[in-house]
């Protein structure tokens, strides 16, 4: 198939329009780059001022309208678990006073989503983690996030702007990408393809390269921590080999759709934090600070 009958398909596609209430989450990473920190405290419990990675990307998917969170752990994680759970003892602590509000923003998503997890045994790569969540996906489109990617906006959260981009094309997986440095290449999935018609910021993905060189990247336009999956990833992944390294990669299952021209690379608006690395951590937590007039 060529690439302009890969963008007709995907532009006119026949798929049914289904709402996207589910996000998955694989967080059963160890977060080695945060040691010793991280020996006890998952990374996505790392606080950017006084809320937790893992709170933010709840409430980012929220916004898009999403109602259960499916969360990829271990055994290792029982604190993220914990944290949208009631703790009747610090809140009779602080009822009645001027802290009574500080637990408001997650009590509110607590009872507002359904909260399901499974755990991850081994660490074999976003792929796995991501076909290890089927069971609490099912047969539906669905989100994921990548809590350390954290994603500011000045109007819809990225994934807000990506799922009404999804209702223009469903039966299509939609990434989110930015421009980097072509130093910084290799440290990414690195899309390839065209702008749809009409858009700026939407492209058809013809290739997508996991990790490439600055001298073999076809581009410096990266794959980000935010998706839009189709149900039909779960087949692709359960046929994808591992890679040198032993880990299934979510870059080379999208790569096989992006074949059939049902892949979508998007260019979002806002600003994403890299909080997976202790410099973009406190990047993020200078950023936040400077916003609330803190620093």
């Amino acid at each position: 198939m060529s690439s302009k009958e890969k963008l007709m398909k995907s532009m006119f596609s026949l798929e049914p329009f289904i709402k996207i209430n589910k996000c998955l989450f694989p967080v059963a990473g160890y977060g080695t780059r945060f040691l010793p920190a991280t020996k006890a405290i998952p990374k996505e419990m790392l606080p950017i001022l006084t809320k937790p990675l893992i709170q933010y990307g709840v409430e980012e998917a929220m916004s898009a309208g999403m109602t259960t969170m499916a969360m990829v752990t271990s055994k290792y994680k029982q604190a993220i678990k914990n944290h949208f759970e009631p703790h009747p003892d610090i809140e009779a602590s602080i009822k009645d006073t001027a802290k009574a509000s500080l637990l408001d923003e997650v009590n509110y998503a607590s009872e507002q989503c359904d909260f399901t997890y499974v755990e991850q045994d081994q660490m074999l790569g976003l792929g796995h983690a991501i076909y290890t969540g089927k069971p609490l996906i099912g047969n539906e489109p669905f989100a994921v996030i990548l809590p350390d990617d954290l994603c500011t906006s000045e109007d819809d959260s990225v994934l807000k702007q990506m799922t009404k981009l999804y209702e223009q094309h469903p039966g299509c997986c939609i990434v989110a990408i930015e421009e980097v440095p072509m130093t910084d290449v290799d440290k990414y999935g690195v899309i390839d393809g065209e702008l749809l018609k009409g858009s700026n910021n939407a492209y058809q993905v013809n290739s997508m390269v996991e990790k490439p060189s600055p001298e073999t990247a076809p581009t410096n336009l990266a794959i980000i921590g935010r998706y839009i999956l189709t149900p039909e990833i779960f087949d692709v992944l359960e046929n994808t080999s591992p890679d040198k390294n032993g880990e299934i990669q979510i870059t080379d299952a999208l790569m096989t759709l992006a074949k059939q021209g049902k892949v979508i690379a998007y260019k979002f608006e806002g600003i994403r934090y890299d909080c997976g690395s202790v410099k973009g951590f406190v990047e993020a937590t200078n950023a936040f600070a400077k916003v609330q007039g803190i620093v």
